[in-house]
């Protein structure tokens, strides 16, 4: 079983337990997840199985869209609610014209320090772990971009807040420098995720509806079949031939090339550097590998073989 499931995820699991839960309802070993959610958290999470797996990086470095509250006049050691204050509560909260001028400062490419307990890793550790060891180490900063750092309804001490932002920015860190910098303090106290790329939640399922649709045989009603995955690439058919030389990740000429195909979905432009990514699929409809144009030598390349099994020269 191949593909990709939309699931919405509910709050106090870990993304690991999501992960569990799938495996055990579906009966399938190779389940991951396509980036974490903070148990306290809920919403979109992108699980992959089997081949989907390969597709990793694909899905987890896409830019995605949270809402949330943040909670102003103290901080905390988790930078959520789930931790313990750091400082004394401020009581003294800003004009709703500073906020907004304060979440503008937070807009576009900034530097962010992520929180001291997540599962970023310091040395091949997570920091939560260094942090229960009561391990010394030193959090550097990291380049992030936040494209929308929207209010939607300031109620002190909470705020409503949608943000739009790329792939490894922590909405943790957002609310506890937001209060750094209005002096007031702040931590997050609910967060949910809406968007990954172009998957919504609104196209996304719970546990128990993909338990009850596994039972009754309908996995199809879930399950992103794999050949269906990226179609911002150009598809490639390939020839018989070409399905075995891709499969061995050997340079595809154009004679091995049935034929290609694009549609309005497609995007060349994907990648940067004016790297074209297409991909290939066999006569049979199935998901081959990914390939890059190798324009030189009027060929493709397949980078990432999906279906390695040997054929038959």
């Amino acid at each position: 079983m191949d593909g990709l499931i939309l699931v919405d995820k509910p709050q106090n699991f870990t993304s690991h337990d999501i992960v569990l839960k799938i495996r055990n309802i579906i009966n399938i070993k190779k389940v991951g997840h396509c980036g974490t959610l903070d148990p306290l958290a809920t919403g979109l999470m992108l699980l992959a199985l089997g081949k989907a797996t390969r597709l990793f990086s694909f899905f987890s470095n896409r830019d995605k869209v949270y809402k949330g509250q943040i909670r102003l006049g103290f901080s905390t050691d988790t930078y959520d609610s789930a931790g313990k204050p750091t400082s004394s509560e401020e009581k003294d909260y800003p004009s709703k014209d500073n906020l907004l001028k304060a979440m503008k400062r937070f807009e576009g490419e900034i530097q962010q320090v992520p929180p001291p307990y997540s599962a970023k890793k310091y040395k091949g550790k997570p920091l939560y772990l260094l942090v229960r060891r009561k391990k010394e180490f030193e959090l550097r900063p990291s380049k992030v971009f936040v494209h929308m750092f929207k209010l939607i309804k300031y109620n002190p001490p909470l705020l409503e807040f949608k943000v739009k932002c790329s792939s490894g920015t922590y909405i943790r860190s957002l609310a506890h420098d937001i209060g750094q910098d209005l002096g007031c303090g702040a931590h997050l106290s609910e967060l949910t995720r809406t968007d990954v790329g172009y998957f919504s939640i609104k196209e996304s399922h719970t546990i128990g509806e993909i338990k009850g649709l596994t039972e009754a045989a309908k996995i199809d009603k879930f399950l992103i079949p794999l050949e269906s995955l990226l179609p911002e690439f150009p598809k490639i058919i390939l020839k018989e031939r070409g399905s075995v030389l891709a499969k061995n990740g050997n340079l595809i000429s154009p004679e091995n090339i049935q034929r290609i195909i694009l549609d309005e979905s497609s995007s060349v432009d994907i990648f940067p550097e004016g790297e074209k990514v297409f991909r290939m699929f066999s006569l049979e409809g199935k998901f081959v590998a990914l390939a890059k144009e190798v324009p030189e030598k009027n060929c493709f390349h397949p980078f990432l073989v999906i279906d390695s099994k040997k054929a038959e020269q």
